[in-house]
């Protein structure tokens, strides 16, 4: 049985971005994902777009610039896509991008340095855009053989793709008779764990479990987000679809301990498994994986604030994405199974205006999954005391 493309197509456009009349709507694709694109296209246009733009992601030509360019040149993005970036801002348009790996082993070969300073697609200027909330954006999940095929090794490449398929519609609510309405539902409580979150004022955060004993500080305003995102002209939208997760800014000097990741990390194009990072004063200063650690490397030695934390976020057992206990190879599904951390840029919108020159500041953003059962979570205040906030993925609050 075919997927239903124009239902999810319609989910994406109405409610996760909630495209307005007359907008212009940025769409970032990629090879094999063509149908959910062409008709996100036709749903958008439907809403009332003004223009669609859509660009395709091969990562065969990263390829080729990874094994062939200047060691100088690899760094290097032309000024305009920053400028295009910055201008969707300006037009207070809007952004869908679509998630997921299309050729999961290509850069399986490269050099692993090499292949971590090269971050495009990714442009520093959806940061600005982001923090000054110019444009409702959403990433949302797009399904493709070779991705299917990397999840579900062992099953027929069809059945693979249906599984895959399945799953996502099942933790994108797509099989509810009103996915909006249960959205609202599940965003409402993360609202209102984000509240509860933002009124205890912790001091810090302390993870520990199997390999993790870390502690990260937290900002005098730091505000829990959760539940879906508003733009500075008041137009609401969800970042993530599906999202599971509540996050803050932390204090990116203020960073302890050694944390072990509980689930691989796919990023720059490759798979990360066992990684184990130690931070000390804020920074992290030794990374190691059994595969994959020297492009993390790399991908944090970009700047000054790649080492250090930008995001933290925490998640329950009750979204739908963790109890599925699948590895997705995909940091959208991954990072909404489990809490996670990310090095690299913050987001503004989760501290108060007396605490954002405080906020870590890069060109990247790595998020990696630290939560599990077995991972506490304790809330730490400024007189000392320790309150419990997850335990067996559970809300103590």
């Amino acid at each position: 049985m075919p997927p239903p493309l124009q239902r999810f197509a319609d989910l994406i456009v109405n409610f996760g971005v909630n495209l307005q009349k007359g907008q212009i709507l940025d769409i970032a694709s990629g090879l094999g994902k063509e149908e959910l694109t062409r008709a996100i296209t036709a749903s958008a246009y439907k809403r009332g777009a003004k223009f669609v733009d859509v660009h395709y992601w091969d990562p065969h030509l990263k390829r080729e610039r990874v094994q062939y360019a200047p060691e100088e040149v690899l760094d290097f993005v032309p000024a305009w896509y920053g400028e295009r970036t910055l201008q969707l801002g300006e037009e207070r348009g809007a952004a869908i991008a679509l998630s997921g790996p299309i050729e999961p082993h290509l850069f399986d070969d490269l050099d692993p340095g090499r292949l971590g300073r090269d971050v495009f697609p990714r442009v520093k200027e959806w940061s600005t855009v982001i923090n000054e909330r110019t444009v409702n954006w959403c990433v949302a999940p797009g399904p493709s053989d070779k991705w299917a095929e990397l999840v579900y090794p062992d099953l027929e490449p069809q059945a693979a793709f249906d599984r895959l398929w399945e799953q996502i519609l099942h933790v994108c609510r797509l099989d509810e008779e009103e996915p909006e309405a249960a959205w609202k539902e599940r965003s409402k409580v993360l609202r209102n764990v984000a509240e509860r979150l933002t009124e205890r004022r912790f001091d810090a955060l302390h993870f520990e479990g199997p390999g993790t004993d870390l502690t990260i500080g937290l900002l005098p305003t730091s505000r829990w987000i959760g539940g879906g995102e508003e733009t500075v002209d008041g137009v609401p939208h969800m970042a993530n679809l599906p999202t599971e997760e509540v996050f803050t800014s932390p204090d990116p000097e203020r960073v302890e301990g050694v944390v072990r990741a509980t689930k691989p990390l796919y990023t720059a194009g490759r798979i990360l498994d066992n990684l184990t990072v130690r931070f000390e004063g804020g920074r992290a200063v030794q990374i190691d994986a059994a595969s994959g650690a020297e492009t993390l490397r790399a991908l944090v030695d970009q700047d000054e604030g790649g080492a250090r934390l930008g995001e933290v976020a925490l998640v329950d057992r009750e979204g739908r994405i963790g109890p599925l206990d699948t590895v997705f190879y995909d940091t959208l599904l991954d990072e909404n199974a489990a809490s996670h951390i990310a090095l690299g840029s913050a987001y503004d919108t989760a501290a108060g205006e007396e605490d954002r020159e405080r906020l870590n500041r890069s060109s990247i953003h790595v998020d990696f999954m630290v939560g599990a059962a077995d991972v506490e979570v304790t809330g730490i205040t400024r007189g000392g005391d320790q309150v419990p906030v997850l335990r067996h993925s559970t809300w103590q609050l």
